[in-house]
């Protein structure tokens, strides 16, 4: 089974049944990381969002796993992964002209760093803003980017799907501000502040 990081939960959802003739989907939300009791500390993980809700998800994304025998002349493969990620960010990262780049280059990395052999990758980065008014103008405007991308698995017999699904769950996290965790290394929770 797929092993992602701790703040990771992972469930699995209902899969689109018009696609393609077989499918599976996981959604995943990444939650901060944060120790049960009050604690006083100065130590926090790298990227932690302050002040964030324990009960919020820094970011969330769906995973969903198509098969057609038939195959695709599109998808090159038997096989497609489509993805959905969206993170609320910071107002700097929000407006750089750079932060889709990123995000693309975020899900080059987090296959890459799985090992995992694909073709035919695509997708789009978007920013949204969301500005309130009226009854609701107290609301801060907020920032998020959304990444869709999708990819054909290549190497069926020598690797696992599970590494595909632990790639987009790396992915999750980058989005959440979470940085990356080499293996073998604990990352230690954030101290809750009271």
């Amino acid at each position: 089974m797929a092993q992602p990081r701790a703040e990771v939960r992972l469930t699995e959802i209902p899969a689109p049944q018009k696609i393609a003739p077989y499918a599976v989907a996981m959604a995943a939300d990444v939650y901060p990381a944060v120790l049960p009791a009050p604690i006083t500390s100065t130590v926090t993980t790298l990227g932690a969002v302050e002040d964030q809700d324990p009960n919020e998800p820094l970011a969330t994304g769906r995973f969903i796993l198509l098969h057609d025998p038939a195959g695709s002349a599109v998808w090159k493969s038997t096989f497609r992964i489509v993805t959905f990620i969206r993170a609320s960010v910071e107002a700097e990262m929000g407006v750089d002209p750079m932060a889709a780049e990123v995000a693309w280059t975020w899900l080059v990395e987090a296959l890459d760093g799985h090992q995992v052999d694909y073709d035919q990758a695509g997708g789009t980065a978007t920013r949204v803003l969301s500005e309130s008014f009226g009854v609701l103008d107290d609301r801060a405007d907020a920032i998020d980017i959304e990444m869709r991308a999708s990819w054909s698995p290549t190497n069926l017999m020598g690797e696992s799907m599970e590494n595909h699904l632990e790639a987009w769950a790396d992915m999750v996290c980058a989005f959440a501000g979470l940085p990356p965790v080499p293996e073998g290394v604990t990352v230690l929770p954030r101290a809750r502040r009271t």
